[in-house]
């Protein structure tokens, strides 16, 4: 099974800081990738990450791809939000390439002694 990730780099995820809400997203789906055994792949070769952040360039490769993938994976709606509601059409169209359409949101982890 194989499957892309998108990770949103321009959003704070639970008030942390961007790179580590990048990294919390990269991990919370790496893990999910690992469980499930899915293969990330990626359709550019030119692509400097294993993971897409730009929903207009994943689109763009996708039009060059005949059959469908497997899996589009992304961590929670708050990261697609603002493409979907500024691009309704594009979204379906993106969607429309994959059989499955997988949103990880795991719960926050707190440390107990911050919590007291």
């Amino acid at each position: 099974m194989n499957g892309i990730y998108f990770i949103n780099e321009r959003i704070c995820i639970n008030d942390q800081s961007w790179e580590e809400s990048i990294l919390f997203q990269e991990q919370s789906i790496k893990n999910y990738l690992l469980e499930q055994n899915i293969q990330a792949i990626t359709l550019n070769p030119l692509q400097l990450k294993e993971y897409y952040t730009n929903p207009h360039a994943l689109l763009y490769d996708l039009r060059k791809v005949k059959s469908p993938i497997d899996r589009f994976i992304y961590f929670s709606s708050q990261t697609v939000e603002d493409f979907i509601y500024s691009y309704p059409a594009k979204w379906l169209i993106l969607k429309s390439f994959f059989n499955e359409i997988i949103l990880i949101e795991q719960p926050i982890e707190r440390d107990q002694q911050q919590a007291i």
